[in-house]
């Protein structure tokens, strides 16, 4: 009997999807050896999980990876987000975004970008090594997969919803299973009739109810289109039957009619609208993102951008935990973080699961009419398009004060901050620009940081001044200096125009990283 070799790393990852791919990037961009284990010899050809939310794409740029993924979205931007498939279009607009409207994207492509990007950063990623064996210690973990053997300080399930590594460990998903059943698959079809859809629309005009089915059928180029189905009746098969060629044709028959022919199926899986989420993200030398924390219906767009969000606020925590420069508790910070946040996109999603039931009647029908009512007022629809964009996402700041004044927190602690044009020293530049390196930032926008300041490694200090183009810095003209996390939240903020360089080192102590 062969003896798997052992390797080393920092940081060992379970799952090569976007959120496992993401928080390589991040590591590796720190400087943390991390390798990636993915069971599959190679990735899955999907479009599932096709689309990236206002909020994914400012993260996503803050480290220059919005527009090579830009170049790979599929043709027909520029449409609005939906809340239930409701047919009232989601504005944005009002949250100060340079990007209003989702990025329609196969899942694929964003892996593919993300590997690309997180191996020149000096990630490994090594296919084909199923988990098999997870033994945490005091000191790290060790996995044994199908290959190697793999010594780690820590490890991060990134494995999706039948998470192997929460199951290894025994770990109760608590929640509620799904009582619907659907299926995804990418088609061509070799005709068509009048009610299939030409080009991307709003959700509620991809959307039809016919012959005991409903199904959304979303134009992908050429003869090619992404079909999602169900029966009305919330009957269907297995989540491990294989779709048949015959049932997707069936569905379209009954939805769009004899003239339209099913040519050829290119993938095609089923899925379901359980509702679960982990108690703890962390254990011991174990954390958990993405679907293997959480799973929730799918509507809305949120699983892909919910794990991505978990990744940049992981990334930079565990880096400086591993470097051992993080202050205390800053580790436990992703779970009291990113835990609400998702247990808000699995409230939402509950709320749409209901209001998207395939045959509203009585009672659900006028609840239907009430909120597409409601989604027409500007209040309601800037609240719901929050929701679901995740811009109006703020970490709760920490007890503690963090503003100059000593009398609690600033009010900008906690939120994001706009894309803002800035005129620097050097000449005019986007904030997100400052962010490529994965460091955080100091942002002084009034001279108020004393010069000479020696900042600990990773804490960039730039000095600019606002313009008035594009976003404004979360619409605070009085902030003197922000102190601005590398996932782009602010941690620390002052109005007060001299600031002494010992407040400035404290909060970056407290919030960031500990100095030399």
């Amino acid at each position: 009997m062969t003896v798997p070799t052992e390797q080393q790393a920092e940081v060992v990852i379970a799952g090569a999807g976007p959120t496992g791919l993401t928080l390589a990037y991040e590591l590796a961009l720190a400087g943390v050896d991390c390798l990636v284990l993915e069971k599959l010899e190679r990735r899955v050809e999907q479009v599932k999980g096709g689309g990236l939310q206002p909020r994914t794409a400012e993260l996503l740029e803050l480290r220059g990876l919005l527009e090579p993924l830009r170049r790979r979205a599929l043709p027909g931007g520029g449409v609005a987000g939906h809340f239930a498939a409701l047919p009232v279009p989601l504005d944005c607009t009002p949250w100060q975004t340079r990007h209003p409207f989702p990025i329609a994207i196969p899942q694929g492509e964003i892996e593919d970008v993300l590997e690309e990007r997180a191996g020149a950063a000096g990630a490994r990623v090594l296919r084909g090594a199923a988990v098999r064996e997870v033994e945490p210690d005091g000191d790290g973990v060790t996995v044994t997969t199908d290959g190697p053997r793999v010594r780690a300080r820590w490890l991060v399930a990134c494995d999706g919803a039948h998470s192997t590594v929460r199951k290894l460990l025994g770990l109760p998903f608590p929640g509620r299973p799904g009582t619907h059943r659907a299926v995804l698959a990418d088609i061509r079809l070799s005709a068509v009739s009048p009610l299939v859809p030409r080009r991307m629309g709003h959700i509620s005009t991809l959307t039809r109810r016919a012959g005991g089915h409903w199904s959304m059928l979303v134009p992908l180029g050429g003869d090619r289109y992404r079909i999602t189905f169900g029966r009305a009746d919330r009957t269907g098969a297995d989540q491990d039957t294989p779709v048949t060629h015959e049932e997707i044709a069936t569905a379209l028959r009954a939805v769009y009619g004899d003239g339209t022919t099913l040519g050829a199926v290119d993938n095609a899986s089923r899925f379901g609208d359980a509702t679960r989420q982990l108690e703890h993200y962390r254990v011991g030398r174990v954390l958990f993102a993405g679907d293997a924390a959480h799973i929730h219906p799918p509507l809305g767009g949120q699983g892909v951008n919910l794990g991505i969000q978990d990744a940049f606020n992981l990334g930079w925590k565990l880096a400086a935990t591993v470097r051992n420069r993080a202050p205390g508790g800053l580790l436990d910070t992703y779970h009291t973080e990113r835990h609400p946040a998702a247990a808000q996109v699995l409230h939402h999603t509950s709320a749409q699961r209901a209001l998207a039931e395939p045959e509203p009647g009585g009672d659900l029908a006028a609840l239907r009419d009430l909120f597409i009512e409601l989604l027409r007022l500007p209040d309601a629809n800037r609240r719901i398009a929050g929701l679901m964009s995740g811009l109006s996402l703020r970490y709760e700041p920490p007890g503690e004060p963090s503003g100059s004044s000593g009398h609690g927190a600033h009010p900008l602690v906690g939120r994001r901050v706009p894309d803002a044009d800035l005129l620097t020293g050097t000449g005019p530049t986007r904030l997100s620009t400052l962010f490529h390196s994965g460091h955080a930032l100091l942002l002084d926008l009034t001279g108020t940081v004393p010069t000479g300041l020696r900042l600990p490694p990773r804490v960039d200090l730039v000095r600019a001044t606002r313009t008035d183009d594009g976003p404004g810095v979360l619409a605070a003209p009085d902030a003197a200096a922000l102190l601005i996390r590398p996932d782009g939240h602010v941690c620390w903020a002052t109005d007060t125009p001299e600031t002494d360089g010992g407040t400035v080192l404290a909060a970056i102590a407290r919030h960031l990283t500990t100095a030399d």
